[in-house]
């Protein structure tokens, strides 16, 4: 194994296999005691893209919530929640995930008004916008606004980050990158899937090619094309196994490029900016 690769997998707490049913239970009591250990928390909250990430993670909040309201009484929720940017072309996968969630409450909230304001008012002071800052500003404004309902319900954001999109820096910081909470922190893609499929997932969400779908220009352009290097590949990195040496320059070059993107705001005492 590359020492690159064993620093990267130790970082990012990645096992070379997993019990799907284990890894379900851990996620969820990892949410509920997260919820217990701060009882001014009534909800978690996730943004729904129809993807297999936030599939998996909002079925497993949805778990979590339904468990703690049993044991404890307690009137938790757990909110589902539609961004789109105007019309949306995979509403109905986004749908579909929510339904197989069974969310407590959904709750939708358009991002296009917000987003263009935003542009024109950069754009008043003479700078130029272009399509892949303003995908970043979608981002960011999906994050707003489940900050905005998790501060008018008590709850707590859950992210969708785990180890195949930290390894890349795949996700927009401050923006998807922002949470409270990330239960498939450790997983790679492969193994959420397994997950999802333990959990009786509907295929076509799972299976459905990974894309970020924030770019005007190049809509729905597949996260691998972006990238450069495939979803396989770069679990197989993740668990040790042996890839093409192009494939593991290409994986490490994406670490090492994003860093910052895995590291809270820098201070003077922080190493690795010298």
């Amino acid at each position: 194994m590359r020492e690159m690769q064993r620093k990267i997998i130790e970082e990012l707490k990645v096992q070379p296999q997993i019990n799907p049913q284990d890894e379900i239970r851990r996620s969820v009591d990892f949410l509920k005691a997260y919820l217990k250990k701060h009882p001014f928390l009534k909800a978690l909250v996730l943004g729904i893209s129809g993807g297999q990430d936030s599939t998996l993670a909002g079925k497993l909040s949805q778990i979590a919530i339904q468990k703690l309201r049993k044991e404890t009484g307690v009137n938790y929720q757990f909110i589902a929640v539609r961004l789109p940017y105007g019309n949306q072309a995979d509403e109905s996968d986004a749908m579909d995930a929510i339904a197989f969630m069974n969310a407590d409450q959904v709750v939708r909230v358009n991002i296009k008004p917000a987003t263009d304001a935003m542009v024109a008012s950069l754009e008043e002071n003479g700078l130029e916008i272009s399509d892949f800052n303003k995908g970043n500003i979608k981002a960011r404004q999906r994050m707003i606004a489940q900050y905005g309902i998790a501060g008018a319900n008590n709850g707590a954001v859950v992210g969708t980050d785990h180890a195949a999109e930290a390894v890349t820096g795949f996700y927009t910081k401050f923006g998807d990158g922002g949470a409270d909470i990330t239960p498939l922190w450790r997983l790679d893609k492969r193994q959420g899937r397994a997950m999802l499929e333990v959990l009786g997932a509907p295929r076509h969400l799972y299976e459905k090619v990974p894309t970020a779908d924030l770019e005007e220009d190049r809509p729905a352009l597949p996260d691998e094309v972006a990238l450069g290097v495939t979803y396989s590949d770069i679990d197989d990195y993740l668990e040790g196994k042996d890839v093409a040496p192009d494939v593991a320059v290409k994986i490490e070059n994406w670490f090492q490029k994003t860093r910052h993107k895995r590291h809270l705001p820098i201070t003077v005492y922080d190493e690795f900016w010298k």
